[in-house]
């Protein structure tokens, strides 16, 4: 393998979200790695649902970009550079095939403490206009990250596949919530990257039925082609819609899913699932979720995008339904890694449907928003960055 080399340089390309539809390919400054950080060479960058949200509206839910910010966290890539002296108990080296973890936790909250960093308020997250001045992401050609935030990739792992293990981490998060016992019954509701991984972790944990719904048809045979899922169900498309409107869809979908094959299959499935994984974050799919969720079962919020939104929270109450915030991860990369590595997901690398170089990085955010490519092809994962780095 040839490490790429970055000595004498001092500007590199990256994509630079300024605002809603304004992305631009530009040169910034290559920094060293400062004590107990790496330089690495950015491999591959998986575009997911926050980027495509600040890339159309300049914003993710309440989160708004308040100055040029680098788009980006799904990453990977080659560590090309380490600091004179590396912290006790360090091993990487150059040349090391690494998955960057890229929530920047202050350590000292009573959060960090507990293990529980992804609620640090310190944090400060690559490619999140959370908190300001941004940290910016991964789509560029190099950048300098914390040593204790990048994973060493298992020998079996291909570098491009190694981009997962951000998305795989969210539902990883997600799972480790819910507590389920291996023979649990599924929704998951939307079947981008994070629902399709979803559905892979819950058949590969045991789960007896898997069900799918979205309301993108290929995305769904997809998943059924994969072996992921026992039923998909495609709703209707339609507005977006908020309050009470959200509210009747949300009913009016979980009437018409209880009547289907795929549910009415299954002995009392339609008195709900014992897990639903909303992975959406569109108001009347959430509130879906509450009303599929069986007595006493639990719903995961994972999507996310609706800054306001209004749930059914009576009808959950009564039936002892748990709603379960999801918010990033903690502790989950090693886990997701050997995964990725250990094949019990099944080829999950067919989810990358489009690959771009770093220049063509608008024409990859324009196939994400779209849903198809150029040619007709439904979108799954778009990966964008340096295509032959391996």
């Amino acid at each position: 393998m040839t490490v790429p080399s970055f000595e004498g340089k001092t500007t590199q390309k990256a994509a630079v979200c300024h605002g809603a539809v304004d992305l631009r390919i530009e040169d910034k400054p290559i920094r060293a790695p400062a004590e107990g950080e790496a330089q690495v060479a950015m491999g591959v960058t998986g575009l997911c649902g926050s980027d495509l949200h600040y890339y159309s509206h300049g914003a993710n839910g309440t989160f708004k970009i308040q100055a040029p910010m680098v788009l980006g966290h799904e990453s990977c890539g080659i560590i090309t550079a380490l600091p004179a002296t590396l912290p006790a108990g360090c091993t990487l080296q150059v040349g090391d095939r690494v998955a960057l973890e890229v929530g920047i936790n202050c350590k000292n909250c009573k959060y960090c403490k507990e293990g529980r960093y992804n609620l640090c308020k310190n944090m400060r997250f690559a490619s999140s206009a959370k908190t300001f001045p941004h940290l910016d992401g991964t789509l560029c050609e190099v950048m300098t990250h914390p040593l204790d935030l990048l994973h060493k990739l298992p020998p079996a792992l291909d570098l491009p596949l190694a981009a997962l293990a951000e998305p795989l981490s969210v539902v990883l998060h997600a799972y480790r919530r819910a507590h389920l016992q291996p023979a649990a019954r599924v929704l998951v509701l939307g079947t981008g990257a994070v629902g399709l991984l979803a559905c892979a972790l819950a058949k590969a944990s045991g789960a007896t039925t898997v069900i799918a719904v979205d309301i993108e048809q290929g995305k769904l045979d997809f998943a059924a082609k994969m072996g992921w899922v026992d039923g998909t169900y495609c709703l209707p498309r339609g507005p977006r819609v908020s309050g009470a409107e959200a509210l009747e869809a949300a009913k009016t979908n979980w009437e018409a899913l209880q009547k289907d094959a795929v549910v009415t299959a299954v002995e009392g499935l339609e008195e709900g699932f014992d897990a639903v994984f909303e992975c959406t974050g569109v108001e009347s799919c959430m509130q879906m979720a509450a009303f599929a969720a069986a007595p006493g079962s639990k719903v995961l919020y994972v999507g996310m995008g609706t800054p306001v939104l209004a749930l059914p929270v009576g009808a959950a109450m009564l039936r002892e339904v748990d709603l379960i915030g999801v918010f990033r991860y903690c502790n989950t990369y090693p886990d997701a890694l050997a995964l990725l590595a250990s094949g019990k997901l099944g080829d999950v690398g067919k989810m990358v449907t489009q690959r771009y170089p770093l220049d063509r990085a608008v024409e990859a955010f324009e196939d994400v928003k779209r849903g198809k490519d150029k040619d007709g092809n439904t979108v799954i994962k778009v990966m964008v960055g340096n295509l032959d780095l391996k």
